[in-house]
């Protein structure tokens, strides 16, 4: 497969290809959201009694309780709102144009995702030696009453995630530059390091981002080589999926997991222990999903 289905959406960018449309319209969407959230925060505080307020924000700082991994999820559709009116005030483009054809990107979503989930079944039974095991975090019977709004909310989160990065970014650089190293350097290397936080992680900060930037370029090469969000889509909606509603680490947004590993966020070993592991795996998904594409 080459790069050539990606020019279905990269020539609907080169009319507004400019760099300088391009900061203006990511400027706008950022501060957009930012105020969007902003407006969110004060009615829901308005709306509920102080003391289930700081509850519910402590939740969400964190991800260590149901609702506030939810929140964090939902409010991803703040982040579309803002896409949205970014593009129709500085491209005059509307959103829908950075998916591709809906039937194609929805039957391409299905077929990376079918492979995915067989690959995570097929390894669930590879022996993987000595390891931290998992501990239960939450009870089955709520777990299962809370997955169709995880599952809703994880879709909003990568797909506002990928319609930013893979959808907007990368087709607006592709339209201006024509060496992959920018569309799709670019884009990942922003991808990675909105994924830095020393707060949480602390000492293993840079190893997040840098898993972070190969799925990057693993997101951007499916879409460049499919030409539609569908695989990109599915791609990230898998990976999130394991790691926010089946197993997460102990105290890293693991609100509505059904199970945590035991590894300290920040502590400089458990992180850099797996990421080798973690981009292997990434690896495998990605060749998994290009190999459901040919057929």
């Amino acid at each position: 497969m080459s790069y050539a289905p990606h020019e279905g959406l990269v020539a609907p960018a080169r009319a507004s290809a400019h760099p300088a449309r391009l900061l203006a319209g990511s400027a706008l969407t950022m501060m957009l959201f930012i105020g969007f959230s902003f407006a969110y925060s004060h009615l829901h505080r308005a709306l509920v009694a102080p003391e289930t307020w700081e509850a519910i924000a402590d939740g969400s700082a964190d991800g260590s309780t149901a609702a506030g991994v939810l929140i964090n999820l939902y409010l991803f559709v703040l982040l579309i709102a803002a896409l949205g009116i970014a593009m129709a005030m500085v491209h005059g483009r509307r959103i829908a144009g950075l998916i591709g054809p809906p039937a194609l990107a929805l039957a391409q979503f299905r077929k990376v995702a079918v492979a995915l989930i067989l690959l995570l079944a097929a390894l669930a039974f590879v022996p993987t030696g000595e390891g931290p095991a998992p501990a239960p975090n939450m009870a089955p019977g709520r777990w299962l009453m809370l997955l169709p709004l995880g599952l809703a909310g994880l879709v909003i989160q990568t797909g506002a995630e990928e319609l930013v990065f893979r959808g907007y970014l990368q087709s607006q650089l592709a339209a201006r530059f024509r060496h992959p190293a920018i569309w799709l350097g670019l884009p990942a290397a922003a991808f990675g390091l909105l994924h830095l936080d020393p707060v949480m992680h602390g000492a293993d900060s840079w190893l997040v981002v840098i898993w972070a930037f190969g799925f990057g370029l693993a997101a951007g090469d499916l879409t460049a080589r499919s030409g539609t969000l569908g695989p990109a889509i599915a791609l990230h909606l898998i990976n999130n999926m394991g790691a926010v509603l089946i197993a997460a680490p102990e105290g890293m947004f693991d609100g509505l997991a059904l199970y945590v590993y035991p590894l300290a966020p920040g502590d400089g070993m458990g992180l850099a222990t797996w990421l080798p592991v973690d981009l292997m795996m990434l690896a495998c998904s990605w060749l998994a999903a290009r190999l459901a594409l040919r057929r």
